[in-house]
Order: structure tokens, then sequence, then C-alpha cells
């Protein structure tokens, strides 16, 4: 197919979109508009949703979600709660959170910005779904190391510079693996100038995206090789419900659990987070609430983004341990 003829079909496909989803028309009354055959008109507006030209949302009634992320608000303190319509395809679950987060961080980004960038599917995700690209002189920093076994859509390094490419910013890689042996080199890796000072630039971002980790066989910790199903079964034996970003494992009450997985990742830290405006926590998956649970306990968290089953389960969740505790 020729340029030429292939432009004509994209501005007829965006023209029949535009028809269709704007002013309301039918597919027989474009057809009938447009001198063209129903069948060809339907076909051509699947054309244009499978080719990004026509991006469509099914949101939460505003009524309903603000009922449920208020209730969030109140009970943990944060400033905000992005819920999710549920979807029983996990990768169309990761994607309607991550169009919230993208959705969020297009009002928040102003020149100057800095974003410190997490690990994983669900922050990686969140740079597929941004369809608003305007230009901003902000930077997105890597908040943790890298690792060849999580590929390139999971690694931090990449997810910045997918977020600099859709935003006009630039990106900074942290020159560090992940995951470390022991606490001892993870400490002196930190005293290296290269790492010192990405890390520095991240510790003074404006808004820090983090996954939130369940201790499942499933977890990318597992399928990346950090830790064994054994470690992460004895983890969970000691009361470790989950982790921010890869490292700071958690109780069900936010505190830092005792395991011997505890600090080997060159990454933020808890402390570090507490010190950055906003930190949006993304967790689509519903193996995630206890984990989420320890996470907003910690107080750290400013922003959740996840799913209705989540936010209901998280907050049931909350309700019983907090009677039980008490």
């Amino acid at each position: 197919m020729s340029e030429r003829v292939e432009s004509a079909e994209v501005a007829l496909m965006t023209e029949i979109a535009s028809l269709y989803y704007v002013e309301g028309e039918t597919q027989e009354a474009i057809a009938n508009r447009l001198g063209i055959s129903r069948v060809k008109a339907g076909r051509l507006l699947k054309r244009a949703h499978a080719e990004g030209i026509v991006d469509v949302r099914v949101r939460q009634h505003p009524a309903v979600s603000a009922e449920i992320e208020q209730a969030l608000i109140r009970r943990f303190g944060i400033k905000r709660a992005l819920i999710a319509l549920d979807h029983t395809d996990p990768d169309v679950q990761r994607s309607g959170v991550a169009s919230l987060v993208a959705d969020h961080l297009s009002r928040e980004l102003h020149d100057g910005s800095i974003v410190a960038v997490g690990m994983g599917r669900n922050v990686g995700s969140v740079a597929d779904n941004v369809f608003e690209q305007g230009e901003r002189k902000c930077s997105f920093v890597c908040a943790i190391g890298g690792s060849l076994r999580a590929g390139e859509y999971m690694n931090p390094d990449h997810i910045c510079r997918r977020l600099a490419m859709k935003y006009g910013g630039d990106s900074e890689t942290l020159y560090a693996p992940a995951l470390v042996q022991n606490p001892a080199l993870r400490d002196s890796m930190y005293e290296n100038p290269t790492v010192r000072q990405t890390l520095d630039r991240a510790r003074r971002a404006d808004i820090a995206m983090i996954g939130v980790g369940d201790l499942s066989e499933d977890s990318n910790m597992v399928r990346m090789g950090w830790f064994t199903p054994q470690e992460i079964a004895e983890a969970r034996l000691s009361g470790t419900v989950g982790d921010m970003m890869g490292y700071d494992f958690i109780d069900m009450h936010g505190r830092p659990s005792e395991t011997p997985m505890q600090g080997r990742v060159i990454g933020l830290t808890i402390t570090d987070l507490a010190r950055i405006p906003d930190v949006v926590a993304i967790a689509s998956e519903n193996t995630k609430a206890a984990g989420i649970l320890g996470a907003l306990r910690t107080g750290v968290i400013d922003t959740l983004a996840t799913s209705v089953t989540n936010a209901h389960t998280i907050l049931r969740l909350d309700e019983a341990t907090t009677t039980t505790a008490s």
C-alpha cells in the first residue's frame, strides 16, 4: 500500500471514529454520508480501535467511585484513590488501573517536575497508557536498579525512557543492579558516586510511581530469580505480606518484616519515599490486597491506584484486623 493510500485510510478512519463517538452518528448514517457500505464503515471503526486512533475507556460512575475513594481517604489518610473497574482479564485490569495513573500524571506534571520510577508490570503499563502527549521539561529517574531477568518492559530505565518519549522529557538510569547478595554489598554500592548521584536526584522527586508486591510463588521476584519459592514461603510464615517496589518487606501492619530477604535491593527506601510529596502505589492484581493494606499502613502512600475489588477487600481487611488487634 502506498503512503498516500495509507494516509487517506487513516484520515477516513479518524473521520468515521469522530462521527461515531463525538457526533453520535449511527454506522448506517455514517456509511450513507461518506458513500461507503455499512460493513466497510464498521470494519474501519474496528481498525481505528486496533491502531490506537480510538481510545475508549469505561469508567465507574463518579458517584460510586467517589464513595469508595472517600472511604479509602478517610481510613488511611491518603490524598487520593484511583479506582478502576474490575475485569477478568489481568492484562485489561492492569491497563485500566494504569490509565488512571497516566491521567493523574498528565494532570500533575509540569516543567521541572521529577518523577521517581519503580519496577514492574504495573508501573510499566503506565507508560503504555499515556495518550495525552504534551511537551514538558520534566525528568524520569530510576528509583531502583535494573535486572536482566526483568526484561525491557519491567525495567525502570526502559520505563523511564518510554515516559520521557511520551512527554518530551529526559530520563536518568540508575547504573546498579536491583538486587545484590547481602546488605553489606548494598551499603557499599550506595557509596559509589554514580549510584549516589542518581538516587539523590530520585529522592528530590515530586512524584514517585511504585508497585506493591505480594508474597506469591508467581510474583515477579520469584520469576526473576531474586528469591526462591522456599524463601517466599518462609517470609510468609514470618508475617510478611508484601513489598514496596521490590524491597522494604512489610507485615500487615506496615512494619518492616524480619526476613533474610530484607536489605538487598538498591533503590529508594520507605524513609526516602516519605519525603516525596506524591507517592503513587499501583497494584491491579486481586492477590495483592494484604500487601496493599500493609503499604497503606506505612503512612508513605499518597495516591493509591487499584481495582474496585481490591478497594473493598482492603477496607474489609483493615476493619477486621483493626478489630482483632484491639
